[in-house]
């Protein structure tokens, strides 16, 4: 199949074509994909011995790639392999990438081949003449796409062997947060750093462009506080409430109740508590947090949303009480329950902003053929949304049918990659005609024209606001802000206006930079950050000799019961953390089965796993090789107590101790001492 571009497309695959590195910057819709389809064509059909990788950040966009763009013109011509996590061919990835000329997968895949020396999984980034990397605005800090460039960069400055050429595409390179020209300019000079890349865009098909990617109209949306709010008022009564039970101390640094801003207070006060093994502090942070939840979903959908928070996480401990904070909290939800489901139920007053949804919605699908998008911060709100449309006659009457769209994972309210791919599948065939979505649909999705896309809730950067507003593709599209009158959420778009403006205003000094001068800054920066980067390893190997193993006790997050040491802890693939210590099994219960679409090469998931003293989800156990079974730790659910302190942990990769790799002989021979398994 033909393949051809409009002008503007041409215009901005002249660098790509002559052979470098280049960042095509076109808005959401403008064809940054099928552009790079072009380039590769003839980069395949120009170079000798060809080979090239598109990098995508979301696994949906994995198949959406290669049906719609790569694939659809290429693969007549090419052998091309879609290869996504959920697929059993990543397992031989560099077996696939040697007998491919393009292959199209996530950039974790690409990472783990790259970290991995099996010979049938291991690649180089030096075994490939091009590398397209879609939404390439995340190649900063640590992303995996960044983790990626680094070894581009450092061969780069090092001068070590014949490196790919770069293409990247956004929509936005964004300023980094920053508001002044001069800083904003230093971002895009870094992300073009870090993709060794000149940033290209048209400037002489502007017209052109815009024609084709027209900008809806922006509404503001904006309601009237309620006068009343009995339901916000009586958690914050409770709230205040456990604040007095807490040390005066503790909570006179909280911020305001029912914002993101005391939600970050809280979470490090939960922290401060594990830290000093105070469960009567991190236990109230942790439930202030919750009730704050439940604040802010009232904030934004429907009182009796928030109740349902509620009740949902006191239930699930009423069976559990360990102490006397334990009894307090519980007895305090269970005391004022009645009077809050009571409270819930009172439409009068009930939140102002949905009825200007409900108008708004009832307004824009008059139209039988409408499509439309509601953007909510949280998986939970997502649900809320959804349920309140089911249940809304007034939309029911103008049949609107919505779906979910969040994130794929295994937590509560994620989403299976096939489910993701039948609601996707399903709004494109008009089964569905409004999504509720998480940001997970503002980049790179190809989904029908919307012209209606509504922003509910949401504080984000002027990034994620471009890529929404560019879902509403339709002519005499709408872009819907709902807010109250003076609220965050119309300060914070009126800010993003001016990011968007001042990122394009960047971006032109960079492009009026001479390519002498332009290269000379771009080298600086990469051998200033090749240097940082050699200096963080450091410091990071020298951390993780802190203590040894034996040294370090786990201890339950919650109830904080010391359950194991850290010299029973090893590593799978690097990333999954178990303890091989046949004793801990004495610590937790199971729970139901574990579901996951994936499948693994040496091991498939078990039963959930929870402290047998307070309940707190510990992980899940697996079935390594069908013999050994494990648990499979998640560090957010333990403190680790040290010599010097006791601490709480994100990820594995920041303890202080050093973990070694899983050894299934070892681990056999432990299990069976009669057995020679000796060389």
């Amino acid at each position: 199949m033909e393949l051809r571009l409009r002008p503007y497309q041409e215009e901005v695959v002249q660098a790509a074509l002559r052979g470098e590195n280049s960042i095509i910057w076109l808005p959401t819709g403008g064809g940054k994909t099928r552009a790079a389809v072009y380039v590769a064509e003839k980069h395949l059909e120009t170079k000798a011995n060809a080979k090239v990788a598109v990098l995508v950040n979301k696994v949906h966009l994995v198949d959406q790639h290669y049906m719609k763009e790569f694939g659809h013109y290429l693969r007549h011509k090419y052998r091309i392999k879609a290869i996504s996590g959920d697929s059993s061919e990543k397992d031989f990835f560099g077996r696939l990438v040697r007998v491919s000329d393009l292959v199209i997968c996530t950039a974790q895949i690409l990472e783990n081949a790259l970290n991995n020396m099996d010979e049938d999984k291991h690649v180089e980034i030096t075994d490939f003449t091009l590398l397209v990397i879609d939404e390439c605005h995340h190649t900063n800090k640590e992303s995996v796409y960044n983790k990626i460039m680094w070894r581009y960069v450092e061969k780069k400055v090092r001068k070590e062997g014949r490196l790919p050429q770069i293409l990247g595409l956004t929509a936005s390179p964004g300023t980094g947060g920053n508001k002044s020209l001069d800083k904003a300019v230093e971002h895009v000079l870094q992300i073009c750093a870090n993709l060794d890349s000149k940033i290209v865009s048209t400037k002489n098909y502007t017209p052109m462009l815009q024609n084709f990617v027209p900008k809806p109209k922006k509404e503001y949306d904006i309601v009237e506080r309620r006068d009343k709010d009995p339901f916000g008022d009586h958690l914050k009564s409770m709230m205040l409430m456990i604040h007095e039970f807490m040390p005066p101390t503790v909570s006179r640094g909280l911020r305001e109740l029912g914002t993101q801003e005391y939600e970050a207070d809280v979470v490090e006060l939960e922290k401060a508590g594990v830290k000093v093994n105070n469960r009567l502090i991190a236990q109230c942070a942790l439930h202030l947090r919750k009730y704050n939840d439940a604040l802010l979903i009232n904030d934004t959908i429907r009182m009796v949303d928030a109740f349902r928070v509620l009740e949902e996480f006191y239930n699930s401990r009423s069976s559990k009480l360990l102490d006397g904070t334990d009894i307090f909290l519980q007895g305090l939800f269970d005391e004022n329950s009645l009077e809050l489901k009571h409270l819930a139920s009172d439409a009068r007053y009930e939140n102002p902003k949905l009825a200007q949804l409900q108008s708004r919605l009832l307004e824009e699908f008059q139209d039988t053929n409408s499509r439309g998008i509601i953007f909510s911060k949280t998986r939970r709100g997502t649900h809320c949304l959804n349920d309140w449309v089911k249940t809304n006659r007034e939309l029911q009457r103008v049949n609107i049918t919505a779906g979910i769209l969040t994130g794929a994972g295994n937590g509560a309210n994620n989403m299976t990659q096939t489910e993701q791919k039948s609601v996707i599948s399903h709004f494109r065939q008009g089964y569905l005609n409004l999504l509720i979505s998480t940001s997970v649909a503002e980049e790179g999705l190809d989904i029908p024209e919307c012209n209606l896309v509504v922003r509910y809730g949401l504080l984000t950067n002027e990034i994620a606001q471009q890529q929404a507003s560019g879902r509403a593709r339709a002519s005499n599209s709408v872009y819907s802000v709902v807010a109250d009158v003076g609220g965050r959420e119309v300060r914070k778009e009126l800010v993003n206006e001016y990011l968007e403006d001042l990122t394009a205003r960047a971006i032109d000094e960079v492009q009026r930079m001479s390519p002498v001068d332009f290269r000379h800054k771009v080298f600086e920066l990469q051998k200033t950050a090749v240097v940082i980067r050699m200096e963080a390893e450091r410091k990071r190997d020298a951390k993780k000799q802190r203590y040894s193993p034996g040294q370090v006790q786990l201890q339950c997050r919650s109830c904080f019961a010391s359950v194991c040491s850290g010299g029973d802890i090893r590593k799978i693939e690097n990333s999954h953390h178990v303890n091989v210590n046949t004793e801990f099994k004495n610590h937790y219960k199971v729970g139901d089965q574990v579901n996951m679409e994936r499948t693994f090469e040496d091991w498939e998931p078990g039963r959930i796993i929870s402290c047998r003293k307070c309940k707190k989800d510990w992980g899940f156990e697996i079935k390594f090789k069908k013999v050994a079974i494990l648990p499979c730790l998640k560090i957010k659910s333990f403190s680790f107590n040290t010599p010097k302190e006791t601490k709480p942990y994100k990820k594995w990769k920041d303890v202080e101790f050093q973990v070694t790799e899983f050894d299934f002989i070892e681990y056999m021979s432990c299990r069976f001492p009669d057995l020679d398994l000796s060389d």
